[in-house]
C-alpha cells in the first residue's frame, strides 16, 4: 500500500501448493494488543431451572436462613460479579446478605478473604418473580480453578424454587444468619444449587468462554461428587495449563434430563439457547451437544425421520443465532446407548441421522467426535468406556476424563477478529477483495454473488497456519473481517480466502 494506493500484482508464492484454490495477500502487521483493555468474561456457570419437588431444599429452607454453595471457576482475574436467578420463581426472593470467599474445603472458608457482595450498592436486594441480577463489581483475587464459597443470607423466598439440581457438589445449609461464620459443623447437606446462576470476571481482552449446551453427560451423571470431574471440568483444566489457551473459560450449561425440542426436565435447548448460551459474558465458543434424550423417544420408522429432521432445524437455528453474535459453533456428535432403554432400531437409526448431519453437513464450524471416542469398537451402537451404574448411556468418571482429553485445544486459540456485514443492494463479483487499516486493525473485505462457505485464513510466509479468521456460510453482498491481530508478531503474513470452489488468481498487497 502506498501513499493510501492499493497496488496488486501477480506472485509465485513457494507454498501456493498447501493453499490452492485460495486468493491470497500479503499484509504488514504491526498491530499489538492494548493490554489495558479489560471486558466481562464468564467464568463459572449453571444452567437455572424450576426445581422439582423432589430436589428441593430440605429442612430448614432458605427462608430466613443461609446457605453456603461451592463452585469451581475456571479463568482467574482480580474483579468478580456474580448473577443470582428468580427466573423460574413465582413469587420474590429476598437475599438480606451474601458473600464470596476461598472454600478451605467442605464447608469452610478462609475468614480473610470473605468479600461482601452489594447491590447498586446495598447489600440486601429483592428479586423479582421471572428475574434475574448481578452483584455490584468487587475486587477478589480469584485464581484459574479456585473453589469459592457462596455464602447467602436468604429472607423471604419462593415456594417455587430456581436452581440447578444436578450439582454434583455439596452445599450446606445452616438456621438463620450465618454469612460471616467460618463454622457451618451440623450444617443440613444437599447435592443442589440453588439462587446461584454465575460468575463473571473483569479480564484481559483476549480472554474469552466456550459456552456448552448440554444434558446430563454435560451435567456430569456419574463423575464424583465434589471432584469437579465433568468432561467440561477436564476440558477447562486442560485449556489453563496450555499458554495459548489459558485465558478461556468454560461455562457447563448442561441439565440432567434435558431436551432440545419438547419434555424431558428443565426449560428445552431451544427456549434456553439465548439465556443460557448467547446472553453469557465473553463467549466466543459454543459446544452443541444434546438430543440423546429426544432421540431415546422415537419409536418408529416415521417418528425417526421427524425427528432427525426437527432436530437438525433445530440445530442450525441455534448456530445461525450464535453466528450473528461472531460465535463459532462446534457440534458433538451424539454418543452411542445400547443398552439403555433408550434404544431400539428406530432411535439408532435417527441417531446415525443426525450424526451424518453434524459430520458431514456443513453447518458446524468444527466437529468434537464424542461418539468416535467413546463407542465399541466391536459394536458401535454400544458405548466402549464404562458406563456410570452400568446404564449404557452416562459414563463414569474416567470416561468423561477420555471425552474431556480428546478435544483438540487448537479449536479454542485466542483470535481478535470481528466480522460484520454491510448491506448492500448491488450485485458484487467474487473477484472483489481488498485490505485496508482503520484505527490499529487490519480489516479485510470481500463481495460475494450468492450465499457460500467461506473460509479465511492467516498464514506464515512458511506456510504455516496462524489463525482461522473465519469458517462459514456468509450470504450474497459484501462483508468484512476486522482483524486486530493482537497476538501476532511484527511480520509479514498470508492471507488466503476460498469462496466454495472457485478458483481465484494469487495476488499481493504491499
Amino acid at each position: 500500500m502506498r501513499n493510501g494506493q492499493l497496488i496488486t500484482k501477480k506472485i509465485h508464492h513457494p507454498y501456493s501448493i498447501l493453499i490452492a484454490s485460495c486468493m491470497i495477500c500479503i499484509l504488514h502487521i504491526s498491530i499489538q494488543a492494548d493490554s489495558n483493555i479489560k471486558k466481562w468474561v464468564g467464568t463459572w456457570s449453571t444452567a437455572p431451572m424450576l426445581v422439582e419437588q423432589s430436589n428441593m431444599p430440605p429442612s430448614p429452607g432458605l427462608t430466613n436462613n443461609t446457605i453456603r454453595q461451592i463452585v469451581r471457576v475456571s479463568i482467574g482475574g482480580d474483579t468478580v460479579r456474580l448473577k443470582f436467578s428468580n427466573d423460574f420463581s413465582s413469587s420474590s426472593v429476598k437475599i438480606n446478605s451474601a458473600n464470596i470467599a476461598v472454600s478451605a474445603g467442605g464447608s469452610a472458608i478462609n475468614a480473610s478473604t470473605i468479600k461482601q457482595l452489594k447491590f447498586n450498592g446495598n447489600s440486601s436486594v429483592t428479586m423479582d418473580a421471572n428475574s434475574s441480577i448481578f452483584s455490584d463489581p468487587v475486587a477478589f483475587n480469584l485464581s484459574p480453578r479456585m473453589n469459592i464459597a457462596i455464602t447467602v443470607y436468604l429472607g423471604q423466598t419462593s415456594p417455587t424454587t430456581t436452581g440447578h439440581p444436578g450439582s454434583r457438589t455439596t452445599s450446606y445449609l445452616l438456621a438463620g444468619d450465618k454469612t460471616t461464620s467460618t463454622d457451618f459443623s451440623g450444617a443440613v447437606k444437599t447435592e443442589h444449587w440453588y439462587v446461584i446462576n454465575g460468575i463473571d470476571v473483569w479480564a484481559p481482552e483476549n480472554a474469552a468462554a466456550v459456552a456448552i449446551l448440554g444434558n446430563s453427560i454435560t451435567d456430569g451423571r456419574g463423575s464424583t461428587t465434589d471432584q469437579q470431574n465433568r468432561w467440561p471440568d477436564i476440558l477447562s483444566e486442560r485449556l489453563i495449563k496450555n499458554s495459548a489457551t489459558e485465558q478461556v473459560g468454560v461455562l457447563n450449561l448442561g441439565i440432567g434430563g434435558n431436551c432440545v425440542l419438547s419434555g424431558g426436565l428443565g426449560p428445552t435447548g431451544v427456549s434456553r439457547f439465548k439465556r443460557d448460551i448467547l446472553d453469557q459474558q465473553g463467549v466466543r465458543w459454543v459446544i452443541v451437544f444434546i438430543g440423546v434424550n429426544d432421540i431415546g423417544g422415537v419409536n418408529s420408522a416415521s417418528g425417526a425421520t421427524k425427528m432427525a429432521d426437527n432436530l437438525i432445524n433445530a440445530y442450525k437455528q441455534m448456530i445461525s443465532n450464535a453466528h450473528t453474535k461472531n460465535m463459532k459453533v462446534y457440534g458433538a456428535t451424539i454418543m452411542a446407548f445400547k443398552g439403555n432403554s433408550y434404544y431400539n432400531q428406530y432411535s439408532e437409526s435417527c441417531r446415525q441421522t443426525i450424526n451424518k448431519w453434524i459430520r458431514t453437513g456443513g453447518f458446524y464450524d468444527s466437529i468434537i467426535d464424542f461418539d468416535k471416542v467413546t463407542r465399541s469398537s466391536a459394536d458401535t451402537s454400544k458405548l466402549g468406556i464404562a458406563c456410570f451404574q452400568n446404564d449404557g448411556l452416562h459414563p463414569d468418571a474416567a470416561g468423561y476424563k477420555k471425552m474431556g482429553e480428546s478435544i483438540d485445544l487448537n479449536l479454542f486459540k485466542q483470535e481478535a477478529v470481528k466480522v460484520f456485514d454491510i448491506p448492500d443492494s448491488k450485485k458484487y463479483s467474487e473477484k472483489s477483495f481488498h485490505v485496508i487499516h482503520r484505527n490499529g486493525s487490519a480489516m479485510l473485505s470481500f463481495s460475494l454473488l450468492q450465499e457460500s462457505f467461506v473460509s479465511l485464513k492467516v498464514y506464515s510466509l512458511l506456510g504455516e497456519e496462524i489463525i482461522e479468521l473465519a469458517s462459514k456460510k456468509f450470504p450474497s453482498g459484501k462483508h468484512t473481517v476486522e482483524f486486530k491481530a493482537g497476538n501476532l508478531a511484527k511480520g509479514m503474513y498470508v492471507y488466503s480466502l476460498k469462496v466454495g470452489n472457485f478458483t481465484i488468481r494469487p495476488v499481493a498487497v504491499y
